[in-house]
């Protein structure tokens, strides 16, 4: 039960992070669904993974987004709308695809994902060594992404400061 509200939680966050404008608001809301996550691996009995889950992406990428978001100095127009336009077609399309998930899943026949089995136990070796043999690469790549992003955060303030006229001493 309490793995379907941490479910529900995370899925409504991010659904939410689709339609908000606000850059702040979404960024709570990938913290919500971030953590949401961790508390599912959590539940599951990953709790290295879940760790990993609270420590990197909500204690360390969410502290950069909204560090770069402050950094922006991203302000609300006065009567700014608090939702996209896209809002209403997008729950119309979420419902279209929760309803096609709910025939596909009640149908007869169709076989049902198996829970792994509890007496296996993925250690800290067994993720260590994958790891560092099979996913280093994307690990770096993202390392390397996230430095370009702050490069290209402060390109973009340089260029906004310098057209608003603003000077400095």
């Amino acid at each position: 039960m309490i793995l379907a509200v941490f479910g529900v939680l995370a899925l409504v966050s991010a659904a939410s992070m689709l339609v908000l404008k606000e850059p702040m608001r979404v960024a709570l809301a990938l913290i919500t669904s971030m953590m949401s996550l961790g508390a599912i691996y959590g539940l599951l009995g990953v709790h290295f993974i879940a760790a990993f889950q609270v420590l990197i992406y909500v204690g360390a990428v969410m502290v950069f987004m909204v560090y770069v978001i402050m950094l922006l100095q991203v302000r609300e127009a006065p009567g700014h709308r608090r939702y996209s336009n896209l809002l209403v077609p997008g729950l119309v399309g979420g419902a279209l695809l929760l309803g096609a998930l709910a025939v596909g899943m009640s149908r007869p026949g169709v076989p049902q994902a198996a829970l792994p089995d509890s007496s296996q136990s993925f250690g800290l070796t067994a993720f260590s060594t994958a790891f560092l043999q099979q996913y280093w690469l994307a690990f770096e790549l993202t390392s390397v992404f996230l430095v370009a992003a702050i490069v290209a955060a402060l390109a973009v303030i340089g260029v906004s400061r310098r057209a608003g006229g603003s000077t400095r001493g």
